[in-house]
């Protein structure tokens, strides 16, 4: 997708992978730019690992709902393919089990069988498998750290990592299928806090309350201090420009309504704010097989689409 939302680009002939570790953060994390990408004519595919079916409900207009006490795992389902169809997506399930989200003092160990404690080369199969037959250009994922410390994400974060690098070896992984080797492998950076503190700005110019109030002081007050914040590891390399886009990606969001309350922090600013204070999604280039020059605005610069 050209830098300034320009569908007609044709991307015939290319193919994205975004590998996440739920049913719904494909929506919160890299959604405009999938959208957008399909808009012009790539292939993309979202791997979730796991059903979610530790989740609980956030929405609490959910609360009361029969059919989410009865089948959770079912209505997520649901969900996700309602969102994979707003995106225009192609959707595979890994097949694992939620981890949930421990919380405590000590913490719980975590669910006997679940996704975070399966052994790597187990839980990288299927996607090595999927990565063997959709044969990517560029794979998606989080960072070292998940995005955030869950211990789904986490485990996400490894498998693409180890699918990225195995998948291309034909002697790894046998029974999976013919290797294949993505050109390009990205971090998401969802929660830029460049993008943050922008919105944050823009809010309070507008006398608008700002959900990131909180964090945004805290961050002045290290800035007070003399304690600057620790430069990200992975810093912002490639910004897709697909405000465009933003509806598709409020639209996806709110399709996983167990997950996502339509009055929360995913929508305290507007999509004409976003779109007009920071229209881009963000990622980390980590590994490149292709040359391609750093800052980008397209994840498949570099790359020649498949005739």
């Amino acid at each position: 997708m050209p830098a300034q939302d320009q569908p007609g680009e044709s991307r015939e002939g290319l193919r994205l992978l975004a590998v996440h570790a739920h049913p719904d953060d494909e929506s919160s994390k890299g959604a405009a730019t999938m959208a957008g990408y399909v808009a012009a004519g790539a292939e993309v595919m979202v791997a979730t690992c796991t059903g979610g079916e530790r989740g609980d409900i956030l929405n609490a207009a959910m609360n009361d709902d029969p059919h989410g006490k009865r089948d959770l795992p079912g209505l997520r389902r649901l969900e996700m393919a309602r969102a994979a169809a707003e995106l225009g997506v192609r959707h595979r399930w890994l097949g694992f089990e939620d981890s949930g989200l421990p919380e405590g003092d000590p913490l719980p160990d975590l669910p006997v069988g679940c996704f975070a404690l399966q052994p790597l080369e187990r839980a990288a199969a299927p996607l090595v498998q999927l990565v063997r037959e959709f044969r990517p250009h560029v794979i998606i994922s989080y960072d070292e750290n998940g995005g955030y410390p869950h211990p789904d994400h986490i485990m996400a974060h490894r498998i693409a990592v180890e699918a990225f690098e195995a998948a291309a070896d034909a002697d790894r992984y046998p029974g999976t299928g013919e290797a294949w080797s993505a050109s390009k492998l990205y971090y998401d950076r969802a929660f830029n806090p460049e993008r943050l503190r922008a919105l944050h700005f823009a809010l309070e110019e507008a006398g608008l309350q700002s959900p990131f109030a909180e964090r945004i002081a805290q961050w002045l007050e290290s800035d007070a201090e003399g304690h600057q914040p620790p430069a990200p590891t992975h810093p912002t390399t490639t910004q897709i420009h697909c405000a465009d886009f933003f509806g598709h990606r409020e639209r996806a969001l709110l399709a996983h309504r167990t997950q996502v309350d339509p009055e929360g922090f995913f929508f305290a600013v507007s999509i004409e704010m976003q779109q007009r204070v920071w229209p881009w999604e963000d990622y980390s280039l980590i590994t490149s097989r292709v040359e391609s020059a750093l800052p980008e605005d397209d994840l498949f610069a570099g790359i020649t689409a498949d005739a």
